[in-house]
């Protein structure tokens, strides 16, 4: 490790300019409202999916729009041949079969070189058989694989009593979201229009009608799933048999759940796949494409749709809450009167997003808990997230703290008693829900992608704590924080990191953990904050950023998995280090200079990796704002550090 301490050599001149630079950039990105919103590209799964329900529904076909999703597509596919789930990513096949059946369906001729290299490397593995549960679903839909190859999933759960074993309300919110919407369809049989009759065979080794239910996939134990395969097969047995008046009665219940949780144009759930359900759902069942509810539902999916000049995509949702509250942070850090109001903007404009009404699907294990948290969307009052919620509460504390102002005292208070209900009883905190400890589910067949819950984890633990500590609460005066800053300080690894759940992934967990233990307190000499510092400095890059790869999900769990450097997550090992104490070491400076080199012409970073997670080994995201407010965050406090006495920061993150 390098020496401790250091004479800062960077220019200061330079490093002024470098923020006025992003400052500028990043504030012509707000909103006329005072918010900022940035795009949130996941794979090609989503726009492919797009494609597809269109052609289920036989709308008219818009060639303009396709043709630009077939640009997109195009793109990104990988030099494997297939479509991968990040950038540069290997190799997945369920992105494969929806990519090349979406161009297919565009019109995309089967010989031409990109579908002959796609479909060559779907063969070479195997061929489509192996695409997950979700692909599985579509495909039936479209007749391609018949309902015998997916799991049996009765509307009939809709009528199971909340002590049951297998119930909605003890799986995640998305996959409650999807999976009530999913269960009609697969009632219904739903079966796509697809006036063009365009189907994927040649992507199987096998005739795709004589397929039968998945294997078991790594993560699921033998027995479980031995245990709920043999349920499964009675439920198919029994399935034709079920009361009709029964299902029916079911079917209006599934029904009368999602509609209560539409949110207007911004969804069910306010994400792409229970959404495009929902309008597939409405189809099948008979309702117009002017019945209200649909009607607002497909409005609202083209309002994910990304149109640029020759391309377009789909988003999985959008992020306006998470963007502006992290964006505020990277504002507040920079300092300035000019800067204060804008991030003041937009604080304002997060105070009446605020839930304070309804109580949504986590009221089940708190049913006494008053609302008080943010969602990450625009509109999503059943599922506001802990994750916002701590993270817009530090950004309003902030802003009262630099002026005294009583605007926010309010809105914090009801956060904060919000938060502090959600714990759960291992000291953690979840995104969405409490004690979501049901890993036996994660066995059902339906279940092979492994994302079906939603228990505590470090990163959304570690904001918790954050945001606790900065409000005043201590180790020895509140039992809440000092369970769960025991939580984290189980949860480190051998080497010296945390797990990150919803960010790319020990660099981001190390970083939330990082911040939340200096805020708690915790002396930056504790063992647990060194041999983090350590492990952060041995995975710099030469260039002097910090990279991490995807496949650090990996199941047989093998330790860092480095890539080349992204500006976002560079900026989380410095705001980390900082955290520790270590704004002053040599490495750190590399790491500013690494910032400062990489900077384009209009101040900002580009970042073509993907350094954001939704469902580990499964599912990725991309934020365009991250290498936008990260670096800048990093770079201010850097500065700020250097510019006084002390080396401590004095906030959550």
């Amino acid at each position: 490790m390098a020496s401790t301490t250091s004479e800062l050599t960077i220019d200061r001149a330079k490093l002024e300019g470098s923020i006025a630079s992003a400052k500028k950039s990043l504030l012509d990105f707000q909103q006329s409202d005072g918010h900022w919103v940035f795009e949130l590209e996941a794979d090609a799964t989503i726009p492919a999916e797009y494609v597809l329900m269109r052609h289920f529904l036989a709308e008219p076909v818009d060639a303009e729009l396709e043709a630009k999703i077939a640009n997109y597509l195009r793109r990104i596919q990988g030099a494997h041949g297939g479509w991968p789930l990040v950038h540069d990513g290997p190799f997945d096949m369920s992105a494969t079969v929806k990519a090349y059946f979406a161009l297919k369906m565009i019109g995309d001729d089967i010989d031409a070189p990109h579908m002959k290299r796609a479909r060559e490397a779907a063969l070479e593995r195997g061929g489509a058989i192996n695409a997950n549960v979700f692909t599985r679903f579509l495909l039936s839909m479209f007749g391609v694989t018949t309902w015998r190859s997916v799991p049996v999933l009765p509307v009939e759960i809709m009528h199971l009593p909340a002590w049951f074993p297998f119930h909605l309300n003890k799986m995640s919110y998305w996959a409650r979201t999807t999976v009530v919407t999913l269960i009609v369809l697969a009632a219904k049989k739903a079966r796509a229009k697809n006036p063009k009759g365009v189907g994927i065979d040649e992507l199987f080794l096998q005739d795709p009608r004589t397929i039968g239910t998945l294997a078991r996939a790594p993560h699921q134990n033998r027995g479980w799933f031995a245990f709920f395969t043999a349920i499964d097969k009675l439920l198919r047995a029994a399935e034709p048999y079920f009361p009709k008046k029964f299902r029916q009665s079911a079917i209006d219940k599934a029904v009368a759940f999602f509609e209560e949780r539409l949110n207007g144009e911004d969804g069910i759930g306010a994400i792409f796949p229970p959404m495009a359900n929902a309008v597939m759902v409405y189809d099948v069942l008979g309702y117009p494409e002017d019945y209200p509810p649909r009607a607002v539902q497909r409005r609202g999916i083209d309002k994910l749709l990304v149109i640029h000049e020759h391309e377009a995509y789909c988003q999985p949702c959008v992020s306006p809450v998470w963007d502006t509250a992290l964006t505020a942070h990277a504002m507040l850090e920079t300092g300035g009167e000019d800067t204060f109001a804008q991030a003041k903007r937009g604080l304002d404009w997060l105070v009446p997003r605020q839930e304070l009404e309804v109580k949504g699907d986590w009221a089940d294990k708190r049913p006494d808990l008053r609302p008080g948290g943010w969602a990450f969307q625009y509109n999503n009052a059943h599922y506001p997230d802990l994750d916002d919620t701590a993270v817009v509460m530090m950004a309003m504390d902030r802003a009262r703290r630099q002026t005294g102002t009583k605007d926010y005292d309010q809105a914090i208070d009801r956060g904060k008693e919000w938060i502090l209900g959600m714990q759960s009883s291992d000291g953690g905190f979840a995104a969405f829900d409490v004690d979501n400890h049901y890993h036996y589910l994660n066995n059902i067949p339906f279940s092979d992608h492994g994302a079906l819950l939603d228990p505590p984890t470090e990163d959304v633990t570690a904001r918790c704590v954050s945001m606790l500590a900065q409000l005043g609460d201590t180790v020895e005066s509140s039992k809440p924080l000092a369970d769960a800053v025991a939580y984290l300080r189980r949860t480190q690894l051998a080497e010296g990191s945390w797990y990150g759940r919803w960010g790319l992934n020990y660099i981001y967990g190390t970083w939330s953990v990082l911040c939340a233990l200096n805020m708690a307190g915790v002396n930056h000499q504790d063992p647990a904050m060194r041999k983090a510092v350590a492990w952060l400095y041995s995975i710099q890059n030469e260039d002097g950023g910090w990279g991490e790869d995807a496949v650090s999900y990996r199941l047989d769990y093998k330790g860092f998995e480095g890539a080349p450097s992204t500006a976002s997550q560079s900026a989380w090992a410095l705001l980390a280090l900082m955290a520790a104490g270590e704004a002053d070491n040599p490495a750190v400076e590399r790491g500013m200079r690494y910032l400062m080199a990489t900077q384009n012409e209009k101040g900002l970073w580009d970042e073509a990796r993907y350094t954001a997670t939704g469902f580990p080994r499964v599912f990725y995201l991309r934020y365009h704002g991250y290498s936008k407010f990260f670096p800048l965050w990093a770079l201010a406090r850097f500065r700020n550090l250097q510019s006084t006495n002390s080396r401590t920061v004095g906030v959550g993150m």
